[in-house]
């Protein structure tokens, strides 16, 4: 009986078959978990890619009693950010169906046809929350510059006409992913559903990055928000101002720390706001943790309730089949003790809370997951939830909330491709540093690993610097390993996840202490004894990419590296990325008269030394590393004679390629990526 058992699983197993590039299309990636006010039911987004290379999102619900297939809800292709009104009578979500004009539609919790409410003009939706009495809804709105609307080009084709010029007195202009959008900013409408019209009830963001929520009444909103004109350069004057919804007015919270002040949170007994933030001149992106702060609605008081412990709110895991947001998440408890949030550690990242009125962290999940939080039941037993791991793809879960969460899978989309794949999985490591430091460093091995072996070996880098890499399912790693080659990948100082002072130790001052964890990284490849050290690779995307290039200036030991989206010479990114630099900030000095330590710090200074053969990935509609940093390297590159390839994406593309451009082109770059390391691997 056992031989019969072991030639079973034998043949069985032999039926599996390597996870390729093309899998992509084969994904269902589920997000945005929204759980019922009666908890008897969760509604998500679930995307996956379409047969006109497009990816279609639609919305589903899933039962949670966990006995029932999830089903359909919506069939409109680009439905998103699905939100239960208060009754739970029916669902408001964002549907791009009516391209260019993306509108708000609502759809009965039974279903049927979805009924568009809003009538906004060509331009971009940002978010909306219902009013706790679901009488009204707060929407985010940007309009279209109007020389640049889809009826103004076809104009100007009729006509023969150029494309205007962009006119530009401000310097924030555009955001990569979001493109060029001018003088436009987002502003707050307010739908009214008894008078069935929207009207503008707040303009006055400098930037269009705010941040609402109602009152438990609904009669007013407080608003996040920075009205400074040089709101980017001045990030530390982030206000909190409540809206009279009725007669229009504000008055500004007095009383509050200095510093940004974002995911503005009412809570349900109407005394407590909460926000993210820290005190002090940092901006929400930074080294130092993003704390959970609440304050008195009324007097402004505040106080973090994070602050005691070494945990940062933007401690985002990065993976290539979700969607990277480096807001904060987090939820109030129904009765206002407690604040539910999100909280990447280590590489996971767990669902955690707090008590208002002060005490520890309480972490609710563990293990080596990806937990994302959606919302709460109105009873406040149920929390909506999404897990994945280094072996699966996100899918829906409801948690039971108490000492710690419990939960129960809903879905299972991805079962049968991966039941159908060889799926590599990862091992921890912790290493010590030449200067003492502890760093963590996973390996992913070939699915048919042999330990008798010699594999080429490639290092990865994440981007950031201020993010982490983590144990959620990553496509990129999992070709990679099906193809033969061993990943290891770490979170060198710089990253988010260890603490501030891990994050902290290279604030301005890149190619410093990282380059120490990378060595080290790279001595611990080569002391295992199944890596080949004639055959490493090394590669990553945009701060990746930076320290890709900083490796191959200072060292030889690579055959081979790839460059994606990269950073080469941080004196003229400075100007060239959408977030300018402030002077003898992050980075010491300026870009015109002191530019020297930022050249220091540049790749590009040490190319003299290059000699490994180089593959540039780069997008020619990034606006956050622009193309000339990547032009800058193969110019380099070229001139010395090194071989290189130059793989530019086209301007429709940009800095987020790889985890949410077109699907042919992530295809093409992951081929690219294969014939660059079969040819030098």
């Amino acid at each position: 009986m056992a031989a019969k058992t072991k030639a079973k699983t034998k043949s069985s197993s032999t039926k599996k078959r390597p996870i390729t590039p093309e899998d992509l299309l084969k994904f269902h990636l589920l997000a945005n978990p929204q759980i019922s006010p009666n908890g008897k039911s969760i509604v998500f987004v679930k995307k996956h890619v379409g047969d006109k290379n497009n990816f279609v999102s639609n919305l589903w619900i899933v039962d949670t009693d966990g006995k029932s297939q999830p089903r359909q809800f919506t069939s409109g292709e680009k439905d998103s950010h699905p939100r239960w009104c208060p009754s739970g009578g029916c669902v408001a979500f964002i549907s791009g169906r009516d391209k260019p004009k993306p509108q708000i539609y609502t759809i009965n919790a039974s279903g049927g046809e979805a009924v568009a409410l809003t009538t906004f003009g060509e331009g971009s939706l940002g978010t909306f929350k219902w009013s706790p009495d679901g009488s009204m809804l707060a929407i985010s709105f940007r309009i279209q510059d109007p020389q640049w609307t889809s009826d103004a080009e076809k104009e100007r084709k009729e006509k023969g006409l150029s494309d205007p010029p962009r006119v530009l007195d401000h310097y924030w202009y555009r955001l990569d992913g979001d493109g060029y959008f001018n003088a436009q900013r987002h502003e707050l409408y307010l739908y009214d559903f008894n008078a069935a019209k929207v009207r503008k009830i707040y303009s006055k963001d400098a930037l269009g990055f705010f941040s609402f929520d109602f009152s438990p009444d609904s009669k007013k909103l407080v608003i996040g928000t920075n009205t400074d004109k040089r709101a980017l350069l001045k990030p530390w004057n982030d206000d909190l101002v409540v809206l009279n919804i009725a007669s229009g007015k504000t008055r500004k919270i007095a009383n509050l720390p200095r510093g940004p002040k974002d995911a503005v949170s009412w809570s349900p007994d109407g005394k407590w706001i909460a926000y993210a933030g820290r005190i002090g001149e940092e901006s929400t992106y930074s080294v130092e943790n993003l704390e959970l702060f609440v304050c008195d609605a009324k007097t402004g008081k505040a106080k973090s309730l994070t602050a005691k412990e070494d945990y940062c709110l933007m401690a985002v895991a990065l993976t290539d089949t979700a969607e990277v947001s480096f807001g904060p998440i987090f939820n109030w408890s129904q009765d206002s003790k407690r604040i539910y949030m999100k909280l990447g550690w280590q590489g996971e990242s767990h669902l955690a809370s707090v008590a208002v009125k002060g005490g520890k962290i309480a972490f609710l999940t563990k293990g080596a997951v990806d937990q994302d939080m959606g919302n709460i039941s109105g009873d406040g037993k149920l929390i909506a939830m999404t897990t994945a791991n280094a072996t699966n793809l996100a899918e829906i879960y409801v948690g039971k909330t108490g000492t710690s969460i419990t939960t129960i899978q809903l879905t299972n989309f991805n079962k049968e491709l991966l039941k159908k794949t060889r799926i590599a999985s990862i091992t921890s490591h912790w290493i010590k540093t030449d200067d003492g430091t502890k760093l963590q460093v996973w390996i992913m091995k070939p699915p048919n690993f042999k330990a008798n072996k010699k594999y080429p070996t490639v290092l990865q880098i994440h981007g950031g610097p201020h993010a982490q890499y983590g144990v959620g399912f990553f496509h990129e790693f999992q070709v990679l390993a099906a193809a033969g080659y061993v990943v290891f990948f770490s979170n060198p100082r710089g990253s988010k996840g260890y603490g501030r002072d891990h994050t902290a130790a290279i604030k301005g001052n890149w190619g410093s202490a990282d380059w120490v964890d990378i060595q080290a990284v790279m001595k611990f490849m080569q002391a295992q004894k199944f890596v080949n050290a004639k055959r490493m690779g090394i590669m990553g995307g945009s701060y990746g990419g930076y320290m890709t290039n900083w490796a191959i200036g200072h060292t030889n030991d690579f055959a081979g590296a790839i460059t994606d989206r990269c950073v080469s010479n941080l004196v003229s990114m400075g100007g060239s990325s959408d977030f300018i630099d402030r002077p003898d900030d992050y980075f010491p000095g300026n870009t015109w008269d002191r530019p020297e330590a930022r050249w220091n710090q540049s790749p590009l200074k040490y190319f003299g030394n290059v000699k490994t053969p180089t593959l540039i990935i780069h997008s020619e509609g990034d606006l956050r590393c622009n193309v000339e940093q990547a032009e800058q390297i193969h110019a380099a590159l070229s001139i010395r004679n090194i071989p290189t390839r130059f793989v530019r994406y086209p301007r429709s593309t940009f800095h987020g390629l790889s985890r949410s451009g077109p699907p042919d082109l992530r295809i093409h770059r992951l081929h690219q990526i294969l014939d660059w390391w079969k040819r030098y691997l």
